[in-house]
C-alpha cells in the first residue's frame, strides 16, 4: 500500500507541477517579467558584459548551429585536458593519477553530449577539481544546450516568414541563470539536509567491526547530484550512483531526485504550448508521453513482481537497495530511461528480462517520452512531423503542422534524425558482437550478453548514460565506440533539427480549414503513439526478440545465462 501511494503521488505531482514550471519557463525565454528576474537579472547582464554577447541580436539557423557546435567543441577539449592533466591540478586530495587518453575521450564526449556514461569509478578516478570544474559545469551547459536547440526549433515552428531563431548565447545563459541554477540550489540544500555529502575534506579511514581498515570517500557531491538530475545528465559522483547512501541517503531524497530528473523535460512541453498559443496541443503531447510512460511502468512492475521460477521468488531484491524496495527501483529505472537521465538507484543488469527490455526500448525510441532536457521535446516533434505527414497522405492533401506545410526537405531531415541513433544502436552492436574486443567484456553469455551490448549502445545513441552493469566498458574498444556513438546520437539529431527550424521559420502560416488535421485531440494522440511504436517496433523488434524476449522465455523454462 505504501509503494502504491508513493507511485500515485509521483504521477499526480508530475501532472500538476509540469504546467506551472512550463509557464514560468515560457516567461523566461519569451522575455517577460518573472519571479527570478530581480534575483538573478544582474548575473545575466554580467555574463553578457564580460563575454561581449549582444543578446538582442538574433541568428539564422546556420549561425545558431555554429554557436552550438563551437561551444560544445570547446567544452569537449577543456574536459579532455582537465582529465589528462589531473595529477598536476589542485584539489586532488587523494593524489589520483592522470586519466588514460581513451577514457578521457569517452568521458569528455559523454558529459559534453549530456550522456554522462561512466566507464570509470568516480571516487577512485577523478579529483574534486575535475568533478567540479569539468563534470558539474558540463552538467549545466550541456543541459542548457538542449534547451537552447528546442527553443530555436519552437521559434522556427511558431514564427512566420523569417530566418531569425533567437540568440544561442542568450538562450543558454537564461537556461542556466533562471532555470537550472535556482532549481539546483534548492535541490542541493534539500539533499544536504537529507544527508548527502558536500565537503572538500580528505577521504576518511575507518576501522570496521571486523578490524579491517575501510576508506570512506567524500567530496562536494550534493551539488553535482542536484544538477545531474535536473539537467537529465545522470553521472554519479560515486561509482554506484544514486544507490550510494552519500548520494541518495533516504526515501525522501530518492523521491526528490527521481522527480527532479523528469520535471523540466515534462514542463518544456507546456512552454511549447505558450509559444504556439495552443495549450490544447501541449496537453496532447504531454498526454502522449504520459501514457507511454505509465504503460512502461506497468509492464516493468508486472514483470518484477511476477514469480521467477529460476530464483523461486516474486519481487526479487537482488541488485536493489533495501532502503527503496522494488517499486522505487522499477519506477526509477523507467523514469531515468524515458528522460535520457541515466542515473540509477538499482542495477539494471539485475532487472527481470522484460523490465530491462522496457528500459532499453525507452532509449531505442530516441528518448522522446519526456526525454532529455530540450532534446526530448525536439525528439518528439520529429515524430509529430512524421505523424502529420502520414495523416496528410491518408486524406490526400499537403501535410501541415501549426499552419505550415511539411514538405520534402523537412521529411528528409526528420528521417535523418530518426535514423542516426538507430544506425548507431544496430551497427555498433553488430560490430561489438563480431569481434573479440567486444565479446571479451561480457559478464554473461547468450541473450543476456546480447542485451548488455544492445543496452550500452542504446544508452550511447540516446544520450542516456545508464548501463547493464555486467559489461566492462573501460576498454579502448568500448571507450572509443561508445564515445563516437554518443557524438552521433547527439549531433546527428541536432543538425537536422536545426535545419528543420530554419526551413519552417521562412514559411507562411496557412489559415485553419476543414481539411486541416487537428493536433490537439485524441485522434492525434492515438496516431502519434501508433507512429512511435510502429517505427520503434519495426526497427528494434528483431534484436529485442533475440535478447530480452528470448531470455524471458528461457527463464520460464529454468534456463539462465
Amino acid at each position: 500500500m505504501n509503494e502504491a501511494i508513493q507511485l500515485i503521488l509521483f504521477m499526480v505531482a508530475l501532472a500538476a507541477l509540469a504546467p506551472l514550471l512550463g509557464k514560468y519557463m515560457a516567461k523566461v525565454f519569451m522575455g517577460e517579467k518573472h519571479i527570478m528576474k530581480p534575483v538573478f537579472g544582474w548575473f545575466e547582464k554580467s555574463v553578457y558584459r564580460v563575454s561581449g554577447i549582444k543578446s538582442e541580436e538574433e541568428m539564422n539557423w546556420k549561425t545558431y548551429l555554429y554557436g552550438v557546435l563551437l561551444f560544445n567543441l570547446f567544452g569537449f577539449v577543456l574536459l579532455f585536458l582537465l582529465q589528462i592533466l589531473q595529477a598536476y591540478l589542485p584539489l586532488n586530495t587523494e593524489k589520483l593519477p592522470n586519466v588514460s587518453w581513451h577514457l578521457a575521450f569517452n568521458t569528455a564526449m559523454s558529459f559534453t553530449t549530456n550522456t554522462n556514461w561512466q566507464s570509470y569509478s568516480g571516487e577512485n578516478t577523478l579529483s574534486y577539481m575535475v568533478q567540479m570544474l569539468g563534470l558539474t559545469v558540463q552538467n549545466f551547459v550541456s543541459a542548457a544546450t538542449g534547451i537552447s536547440v528546442v527553443l530555436a526549433l519552437i521559434r522556427g515552428l511558431t514564427r512566420k516568414t523569417t530566418d531569425s531563431l533567437g540568440n544561442f548565447w542568450a538562450d543558454m545563459t537564461r537556461s542556466v541563470v533562471y532555470v537550472l541554477l535556482p532549481l539546483a540550489i534548492i535541490l542541493t540544500m534539500a539533499l544536504v539536509g537529507q544527508g548527502a555529502v558536500q565537503t572538500f575534506s580528505h577521504y576518511v579511514k575507518a576501522t570496521t567491526l571486523q578490524g579491517t581498515e575501510q576508506v570512506i570517500p567524500l567530496g562536494p557531491a550534493a551539488s553535482q547530484i542536484a544538477i545531474k538530475q535536473l539537467g537529465t545528465n545522470g553521472g554519479g559522483f560515486f561509482n554506484s550512483n544514486s544507490s550510494h547512501p552519500f548520494e541518495n541517503p533516504s526515501p525522501f531524497s530518492n523521491f526528490l531526485e527521481m522527480f527532479a530528473l523528469i520535471i523540466i523535460s515534462a514542463s518544456l512541453v507546456f512552454t511549447y504550448g505558450h509559444y504556439a498559443k495552443s495549450k490544447r496541443h501541449a496537453r496532447a503531447i504531454f498526454i502522449t508521453m504520459y501514457i507511454l510512460f505509465a504503460v512502461g511502468i506497468a509492464i516493468s512492475l508486472w514483470s518484477e513482481y511476477s514469480h521467477n521460477d529460476v530464483l523461486n521468488v516474486s519481487g526479487g531484491m537482488e541488485g536493489k537497495e533495501t532502503r527503496f524496495g522494488v517499486m522505487n527501483s522499477v519506477l526509477w529505472s523507467v523514469t531515468t530511461t524515458v528522460t535520457s537521465n541515466g542515473s540509477v538507484n538499482a542495477m539494471h543488469d539485475s532487472l527481470s528480462p522484460l523490465s530491462g527490455m522496457v528500459s532499453m526500448f525507452n532509449m531505442m525510441l530516441g528518448e522522446i517520452i519526456f526525454g532529455g532536457v530540450g532534446s526530448g521535446l525536439y525528439g518528439i516533434i520529429i515524430f509529430i512531423i512524421l505523424t502529420v505527414f502520414i495523416a496528410g497522405l491518408m486524406v490526400g492533401r499537403t501535410p501541415e503542422y501549426l499552419g505550415k506545410k511539411v514538405e520534402a526537405f523537412e521529411m528528409k531531415m526528420a528521417i535523418l534524425a530518426v535514423l542516426a541513433p538507430s544506425i548507431v544502436i544496430k551497427l555498433f552492436s553488430a560490430i561489438a558482437c563480431s569481434v573479440p574486443a567486444g565479446l571479451s567484456s561480457l559478464n554473461n553469455a547468450g541473450p543476456h550478453g546480447l542485451s548488455e551490448i544492445l543496452y550500452a549502445f542504446s544508452s550511447a545513441a540516446g544520450n542516456n548514460g545508464s548501463a547493464f552493469a555486467g559489461l566492462n566498458a573501460n576498454t579502448v574498444f568500448y571507450n572509443l565506440m561508445i564515445g563516437f556513438g554518443m557524438l552521433i546520437g547527439r549531433f546527428g539529431v541536432i543538425v537536422p533539427v536545426m535545419a528543420i527550424a530554419g526551413s519552417m521559420a521562412k514559411k507562411k502560416i496557412t489559415p485553419v480549414s476543414l481539411g486541416t488535421f487537428k493536433t490537439d485531440n485524441w485522434l492525434f494522440v492515438l496516431l502519434l503513439i501508433g507512429v512511435i511504436l510502429i517505427v520503434g517496433g519495426l526497427t528494434f523488434f528483431p534484436p529485442l526478440a533475440l535478447g530480452p524476449i528470448v531470455e524471458h522465455l528461457l527463464m520460464n523454462l529454468g534456463v539462465t545465462f
